[in-house]
């Protein structure tokens, strides 16, 4: 068996020189000048220049600076020169083309004279505009794209690998081909929908438009405000209908630059779609727009789904592709990433100090004491009340500075006026941080006090701040007031945790400082070639100069509104090239979402995780933490030992004898004869055997010191009978493997064992029969915990049985019920009575077989009560979803009802519980956890409303709150099913984590925030009127345009568009402003879901300049794109510690990852080649062959791809007039031209169906029909081809929408197979619903809190006006519209516009004082905030990255590779195929005799060699004899075998499986060396017998002739015709024997697998096969010789070691070990 392959080996590469990494760096090279150092550094900065000098050269930024223009075309000047120059060095000193080391043979060489090239086609064409020949805006500037990839010659010099190259080309070859295969899988689903959407949807170009008007002439005023699209069919009740005087009209005619680019009437144009609504922007709107114009359920189905599989699923499949490979090339690049940096320095000492209670590290400054400071100056700075002081005054800092509030007032105060006194105060506090820095110096030193960072850090802020408070105008609250914020980034120091939590992510800075540049290096790179591709076009703002460029990059980045980008940009180039714009897009969309953001994921992932000797510390950390059961009771059952003990006695009547022995209460004996936990006197029979004693594992009783309430003070002392019996049988085991492990004949192997090389040729091993001096801590380490555990736990049970015993109301339901009484055994059966969900035969211990395993374990999950609240709680939660404002369950006696059922249900079941086991102060009370809380809190509101039920309840009352938190009934499904229940502990298990990213968070963006009042506050506000600038002007009445449409329709000629006429008012935006700390933090929270933000950075360039977008985009950047990413990273880190595969190493992990693979590979269902029939082996080859099999995939493929035009259109088939598509034909309807189309597509698809039923039949013929069937998959496509017969049928007889419908389903369907022809889409197919059904109570549980929100919703906003966000079709009028809502909030879409309708307030709302909520159309300024950003963190930033952190833990089942994999696919592959070839019947299981066979036949890394490794053949064979007690083994038990073979045990497995397995194989080598004796034994004393036999027949022949003739004539025929057959017998039996003898050349029988010979029993072995052999012959040829008289006979040899002394030494030796074996 092949071990693990190794790393390849290599040169290391050098570092990479400016100009290619064959390049030496030394300055005495043959090119001088190009290899100086300051050479190569001007030569970058002249690069860095070229590209400053691109990013410069637009006609925009000439025209707003125009000696830019010769300032560019100097520097590209002085660049090319350079580079030519240089360029003509190199080739001079290397040669062109045809040396080793030839220019245009380096590939750095290459591509500098490409970017040469493009550097002189640029200065042409500027030299040919400065002349005039050329216009600026020449879309010839697309020649200078190029250029700014000049920056790779800037930065490949910092790239240093010190690894050998061929494992870098490896690494990134393997990782490039992983991203390849995940990105055709990503395209197959996009496919699909693509399809998909074509079928159900088709252009979705139907609009509203006024009555009489052609689809040529439509302007924005014939269309309906806002537009609305509609159901063209008028016979249909689905879709929307126009209102009286407007028509639906197709408006496919104006252009796509008119209606836009999205929609799915082809199959490209739907596979953008698709692409964009996958990204989760804007997908809600074409929701909207494809429910409106066909059936709303298909729109909800379909883009759901998409979502769900799409954006959730296939897209997350990304993250765990490159975290996977970052952590490879973590790995690998561990020099380069270098140790995590420390946030302060390391240039100290550190010293233990410490009391008798704790001791601690405490670091040591070799400086500090250089101050001039007396020493109570050194004690004040290091107390913690200096500490805290500083702390308790940075936090009022942080206070006062956010308590600057602006606001708008009539007199126009101005901005001065609100921060006055804080202005005061600053001063203040700015002196003080002055002296606490001039204090530290006086104590430190000037030079001690710079050793710290954190002090350079404080001096940077205490200049800064005092430039900031200087009496200047425009100073404070200036720029600098940045750095007066950042103080409370001190707060940090202050909690120990956070301050840790920040290290353990930040520390490693140079990772994520280096995912930083590379980040802004590609955003410049690829800003700079969109700006040279699209400056030229006239009236596209986008990219008319670099920062605008760079925006808009930066803008598709973070996908907020970035189709707006693409679509705007496709408008405005030719119509011919509006596809590649579109590929350009979303080719760069791709990468930086799903590969760049996903880098961020994976860095942060890293910086959680632990080194590999930290995890194996932690391991056994966590064990032992996992033995400390808690003894102490819970408080609710600790409160009877403040009780007095009172037993009950029982009086006994008679006694049966005259001495009798009354019952002692437990409790009252062991008061006596338990020691106390102080007691010393303490006896521990395992010091025989251990160094040490540890009082947990006392197993003796015995009498105190003292000895009160006795008359006498016995000395025996009480022993525990079973637990001494434990003990004693624990003992001998011990001792007994304690010998066996000294005794170990074996060395550590990877793999296999091997022979050790100290044995003797006689077989005698040192240290066979001595005593190992030494134990296994391992083994006793485990011991001890379980051990520890164990007593643990008897403990706390000895404490519940002292209180039953001394507490006569302990355990007793409300004081009330009897422990023991029959009626409380009733309750509890009727409590506890589940289904019987064991699918094991209780007798035998086997699985039975059952059908619908799946059904029984869910009918098993919890009891019939906590069934039957499922189901009640279920009913009355849809009951709920009924109610909607004007349907109120106060007026409705249905719902009244179904309230009515739950409570009494609810009743009933918490009654029966507190009757079996109690309320609060019993063991298994109802109220034990916090789920018992939520049980009564439920019911008691619950209770409340059906007995209060007001008819008025108004906003903001009590009333409203109840039903608000009668919205908590679902949340009764996590408490009864466990596995929800299990979600919920998870994630409260990961609360700490996840509170401290908050913090962080939090802390974020509160420095924005502050930051943002201090520069915008009062700043943003503007008139409503654009043509308005100042606020004295902004009075009166102004016409305003209503948005109707996002079509670009003109206006009607010389009439202007939908308007109306409001007030002007000067006011900040709806959303956001900065006049306060509130509102800032509002809108910096709803930036940081990446929503707004792109508004909020108009808005700051539209009032404050370009400049002061750096703002937004610096809080994007580090909020949105690294504070996000760390609550995926914290979810998924918590989530694999919650698994428990955190602390796994790296070979742990792949080991259990090959332990999941291994579980779902299953054998092959494709029966053996025939042999039999010619015809039947012929199709059988035909079939198999790789060819046939491409060619069904091609057909396939082309099948699916005939849905690329969609076959039924609205005016293709006539509600009424034709039944039949020749009807339809015979007429002259305009439509028969597509219908023929359609009609023909459909004939093709017939065609090829025909073609999968010969495919079928083929099969069925090779396979045999019972073959083909054992074949899940080629069920599947039996199935899908029965139902393309039954269309083809349907589609000929009856030509309707429902055939088509029919037939394309099929078709969508057989797409589905090829997954199953295509090794790559198959395996990630399988993690994705892996995924899917690990998730499944994940999924449950979102929805449930969905539910519960959208009920709530319901309450709050069920009447809210329609705005901006919430209109007929998003809104909360019913919990099933909030629902949808809620969805499209988990996906981010515009959540924060809905947020703000929520919000709506008088004036702007009517509201009447006393009336119901239902009454007004206002909302809930608090209960919105609450309500969507609860909702938004709880479900998007940790339900959400749940399903990440379980993708990634099942795509590893798909990452594996040939060279590092434990069991490739290949090798699963291999063995399916042997399995396939020994299991005949296809059973999945064989006789476990046959399993020698498929070891002999395994090949590859698999492969066993009884020749070679016959020990191993050996022990594998046995091992599975022992584990199945020689029944038959399943595929899954070879499997496994042979998985714990082929690795190293003691790196692969974790400590408790590898001692088992270490004991396994021990024992496995114990019982196969015993039979390997036993064997060669009795091969001796065969060999003895042969030979005594064989001598007595050779007599026998050779009086046989003498006898013969003497019988009559009739019998001697007789008996030759017996020899004949007597012949042939002997014969077979001979060749019988020889393969038994080349099947096992030890001798040993068939179901018998010996261990280890040595070199002597092997000689004696051969020589007894000869013998036997010679034998063998010498008995066929004596028979032959007696039938045929041919040859005379010879009296066979005897050997002289056969001797009757030598036989009778042997078998009184072997009788003397049988009777010591038996005695032992």
């Amino acid at each position: 068996m092949l071990t693990r392959k190794l790393s390849v080996t290599g040169e290391f590469s050098t570092a990479l020189a400016d100009y290619g990494p064959d390049e030496t760096l030394s300055e005495g090279n043959n090119i001088v000048w190009t290899n100086r150092s300051v050479v190569r550094k001007v030569i970058r900065l002249l690069s860095l220049a070229s590209l400053i000098s691109v990013m410069l050269n637009t006609p925009k930024t000439f025209e707003q600076c125009p000696p830019l223009l010769y300032v560019t075309y100097l520097t590209d000047w002085v660049c090319a020169l350079v580079f030519l120059l240089e360029m003509i060095t190199k080739i001079r000193e290397k040669g062109l083309l045809y040396r080793d080391s030839a220019y245009l043979k380096d590939r750095w060489c290459q591509f500098d004279s490409t970017m040469l090239f493009f550097l002189f086609t640029s200065i042409i064409l500027q030299t040919l505009e400065i002349w005039g020949v050329a216009h600026r805006y020449s879309p010839l500037s697309i020649i200078r794209a190029p250029r700014p990839l000049i920056m790779i010659r800037f930065i490949r010099v910092f790239l240093k690998f010190s690894m050998p190259k061929s494992r870098i080309n490896q690494i990134f070859k393997r990782s490039s081909q992983q991203i390849y295969n995940v990105t055709i899988f990503f395209l197959f689903f996009m496919s699909l929908y693509g399809l998909l959407g074509v079928q159900f949807f088709g252009e979705l170009n139907y609009h509203c438009v006024r009555a009489g008007v052609k689809a040529e002439l439509v302007t924005i005023n014939d269309l309906t405000i806002p537009d609305s699209y509609c159901n063209p069919k008028p016979d249909s009740d689905e879709g929307n209908k126009c209102p009286p005087g407007f028509d639906c009209i197709k408006l496919s005619n104006l252009g796509k630059v008119i209606t836009g680019f999205t929609g799915f009437g082809e199959f490209l144009t739907s596979v953008f779609t698709v692409y964009q609504a996958a990204s989760q922007e804007g997908w809600v709107y074409i929701m909207y727009r494809a429910a409106d114009s066909v059936a709303p359920w298909k729109a909800v189905f379909y883009f759901t789904t998409m979502i769900f599989f799409l954006a959730w699923m296939v897209r997350n499949v990304f993250i765990a592709v490159i975290t996977e490979t970052f952590n490879e090339i973590r790995v690998q690049f561990q020099e380069m990433w270098g140790e995590r940096e420390s946030l302060e320095e390391t240039d100290h000492n550190q010293v233990l100090n410490g009391n008798a209670k704790a001791w601690k590290l405490v670091t040591v400054y070799e400086n500090e004491n250089q101050g001039f400071a007396p020493s109570f100056c050194q004690a004040i700075l290091t107390s913690p009340v200096y500490h805290i002081f500083i702390m308790i005054v940075t936090l009022t800092n942080a206070a006062i500075t956010a308590s600057i509030s602006f606001k708008h007032t009539r007199d126009e105060k101005p901005r001065e006026y609100f921060f006055e006194d804080q202005k005061y105060l600053e001063f203040w506090f700015t002196m003080l941080y002055n002296f606490e820095v001039v204090f530290k110096m006086f104590c430190l030193g000037v030079q001690g006090y710079f050793i710290r960072t954190i002090h350079k850090f404080e001096f940077l802020l205490a200049v800064t701040t005092t430039i900031h408070i200087l009496p200047f105008d425009g100073l404070f609250l200036s720029w600098l007031s940045i750095f007066q914020v950042l103080r409370v980034v001190r707060l940090i120091k202050a909690s120990p945790m956070l301050e840790d939590f920040v290290y353990k992510i930040f520390g490693p800075g140079r990772k994520l400082g280096s995912l930083i540049i590379f980040t802004m290096c590609l955003l410049v790179i690829t800003s700079s070639i969109s700006m040279q591709l699209f400056c030229s076009l006239r009236g596209l703002d986008k990219f008319e100069t670099f920062p605008y460029a760079f925006m808009s990059m930066f803008q598709i980045l973070t996908q907020e509104a970035w189709p707006e980008v693409m679509s705007r940009t496709m408008e405005m180039v030719d119509s011919r090239l509006t596809f590649v714009v579109a590929v350009y897009f979303i080719l760069y969309h791709l990468f930086v979402t799903l590969i760049v953001m996903s880098l961020f994921v994976a860095v942060i992932l890293d910086n959680l995780e632990l080194d590999e000797d930290a995890k194996k510390i932690k391991q056994l950390k966590m064990r032992e933490e996992s033995s400390d059961i808690k003894e102490d009771l819970p408080l609710r059952l600790r409160i009877f030992e403040r009780f007095p003990q009172r037993p009950r006695f029982c009086l006994l009547n008679r006694t049966p004898s005259e001495y009798s022995t009354p019952k002692v209460r437990e409790s009252f004996v062991t008061k006596f004869v338990y020691d106390s936990e102080n007691s010393a006197d303490i006896l521990d029979i395992t010091t025989a055997h251990e160094n040490g004693y540890d009082e947990n594992q006392t197993s003796l009783r015995f009498r105190k010191k003292c000895n009160p309430c006795l008359l006498s003070s016995p000395i025996r002392r009480t022993f525990n009978s079973s637990v001494i019996k434990k003990s004693s049988v624990s003992n001998i085991i011990w001792s007994v493997r304690r010998s066996l492990r000294g005794s170990q004949l074996f060395n550590k192997r990877g793999g296999t064992y091997r022979i050790n090389d100290s044995s003797k040729e006689n077989g005698f091993i040192p240290g066979m029969n001595t005593i190992a001096t030494s134990n296994r801590p391992q083994n006793i380490d485990i011991k001890l915990l379980h051990a520890k555990k164990q007593q643990a736990e008897m403990r706390r049970n000895q404490k519940e049985e002292d209180l039953r015993e001394n507490h006569p109301y302990f355990d007793r339901p409300l004081f009330a019920v009897p422990r023991e009484s029959t009626f409380r055994k009733i309750c509890q059966m009727l409590k506890n009575a589940q289904y019987d969900a064991t699918l094991k035969d209780p007798v035998t211990g086997k699985e039975r077989k059952v059908r619908f395993k799946t059904f029984h374990k869910l009918m098993g999950l919890v009891t019939y009560v906590d069934w039957t609240m499922i189901i009640i709680t279920t009913l009355t939660t849809l009951s709920m979803t009924a109610e909607t404002p004007e349907y109120r369950v106060m007026d409705n006696m249905l719902l009244q009802i179904m309230d009515y059922v739950f409570v009494m249900g609810m009743g009933l079941e918490l009654t029966l519980k507190v009757l079996a086991e109690g309320m609060l102060f019993t063991p298994k009370a109802l109220v034990k956890d916090v789920s018992g809380i939520l049980d009564l809190f439920i019911f008691s509101v619950s209770f409340l409303w059906i007995c209060w039920m007001p008819t008025k309840v108004e906003q903001n009352s009590i009333a409203q709150v109840v039903m608000i938190l009668r919205c908590c009934r679902p949340l009764r499904i996590f408490i009864l099913v466990p596995h929800m229940r299990k979600v919920v502990q998870e994630l409260c298990r990961s609360f700490k984590e996840i509170f401290l990213v908050g913090v962080l968070l939090l802390v974020l963006i509160f420095i924005f925030a502050s930051y943002g009042v201090n520069l915008y506050g009062m700043r943003f506000a503007s008139c409503n009127d654009v043509n308005i600038k100042t606020r004295d002007e902004c009075t009166g009445i102004f016409r305003a345009e209503v948005f109707v449409t996002k079509m670009n329709i003109p206006n009607t000629p010389n009439c202007p568009g939908p308007g109306l006429y409001t007030p002007r008012v000067w006011m900040n935006p709806r959303r956001f402003n900065f006049d306060n700390i509130r509102n800032s933090m509002l809108a910096l929270f709803e930036v940081l879901s990446f929503k707004g933000w792109v508004d909020l950075r108009d808005v700051i360039i539209t009032r404050m300049g370009l400049s002061s977008a750096t703002y937004i985009h610096m809080y994007v950047f580090l909020g949105s794109m690294i504070g996000l990413t760390l609550f995926v990273g914290v979810v998924i880190a918590n989530y694999r510690e919650n698994k428990g595969t955190a602390l796994l190493t790296v070979d742990q992990m792949r080991w259990s990852d090959l332990k999941k693979r291994l579980k779902i590979a299953q054998p092959l269902h494709v029966p053996p080649r025939p042999e039999t029939s010619r015809f039947q082996s012929f199709i059988y080859d035909i079939v198999q062959h790789l060819y046939f099999k491409r060619l069904i995939a091609a057909l396939v493929l082309f099948n699916s791809f005939l849905l690329c035009v969609k076959w039924e259109e609205e005016e293709d088939i006539p509600q009424t007039g034709f039944d039949t598509v020749e009807q339809a034909n015979s007429t002259s309807s305009p439509m028969v031209g597509q219908m023929l189309i359609r009609q023909s597509l459909a004939t093709a698809s017939s065609s090829l169906t025909i073609c999968f039923v010969i495919e079928v039949i083929m099969k069925m013929i090779a396979f045999t029909p019972y073959g083909y069937w054992q074949s899940r998959r080629n069920r599947g496509d039996l199935l899908v081809t029965v139902l393309g017969v039954i269309w083809i049928i349907l589609n000929h007889a009856i030509y309707n929408e429902y055939t088509l419908t029919l037939g394309y389903v099929v078709i969508i369907l057989r797409f589905f197979t090829i997954t199953g022809k295509h090794a790559t889409l198959k395996m990630l197919m399988q993690t994705v619903f892996v995924s899917m059904f690990k998730s499944f109570f994940i999924i449950m549980g979102m929805f449930l809190l969905i539910t519960v929100y959208a009920l709530a919703g319901v309450i709050l906003f069920g009447s809210v006006k329609y705005g901006e966000a919430i209109n007929r079709q998003a809104n909360f009028r019913t919990a099933w519209y909030g629902m949808a809502m809620l969805f499209r909030t988990v996906t981010g879409e515009d959540w924060n516009r809905v947020l703000h309708d929520c919000m709506l307030y008088p004036p702007y709302c009517t509201h009447q004082p006393g009336a119901s909520f239902w009454e007004t159309d206002c909302g809930n300024v608090v209960a919105g905030i609450v309500y969507f950003c609860s909702f938004y963190v709880i479900i998007t930033y940790i339900v959400l990255n749940l399903l990440v952190a379980i993708i990634m833990e099942n795509f590893s089942l798909f990452y594996s590779n040939e060279e590092d994999a434990l069991l490739s696919y290949a090798d699963i592959r291999n063995f399916q195929n042997t399995w396939n070839i020994v299991d005949v019947n296809q059973r999945g299981m064989i006789p476990v005799r046959r399993v020698k066979f498929i070891l002999r036949l395994l090949k590859g890394r698999l492969e066993v060699d009884p020749q070679k490794d016959n020990l191993l053949f050996k022990h594998m064979c046995y091992e599975l004899e022992r584990l199945h007690n020689g029944e038959d083994v399943t595929f899954h038990d070879v499997l496994s075998m042979l998985s714990y073979r082929s690795v190293d045990i003691r790196k692969a497995l974790q400590l408790e499986e590898l001692l088992a397995r270490e004991e396994l194989e021990y024992l496995i080598e114990e019982e196969v060396a015993k039979i390997t004796i036993r064997n060669w034994l009795d091969g001796c004393l065969r060999r003895i017998r042969d030979k005594e036999q064989s001598l007595i027949a050779g007599l026998r022949a050779m009086n046989d002739p003498v006898l013969s003739a003497l019988k009559p004539l009739e019998e001697l025929e007789q008996e030759n015709d017996d020899d004949w057959v007597s012949q042939n017998r002997t014969t077979i039996t001979a060749l019988e024997t020889e393969e038994k003898w080349l099947g096992n050349k030890d001798g040993v029988q068939e179901d018998e697998y010996p261990q280890q010979q040595s070199q002597p029993q092997m000689k004696v072995q051969k020589t007894a096969m000869v013998q036997s052999s010679q034998t063998k012959t010498f008995l066929s040829s004596e028979s032959s010789s007696r039938v045929k008289a041919a040859s005379p006979l010879k009296t066979p040899s005897i050997d002289p070691c056969l001797s009757k002394a030598h036989i009778s030494e042997l078998q009184s030796w072997w009788q003397s070990e049988i009777d010591q074996d038996d005695s032992e």
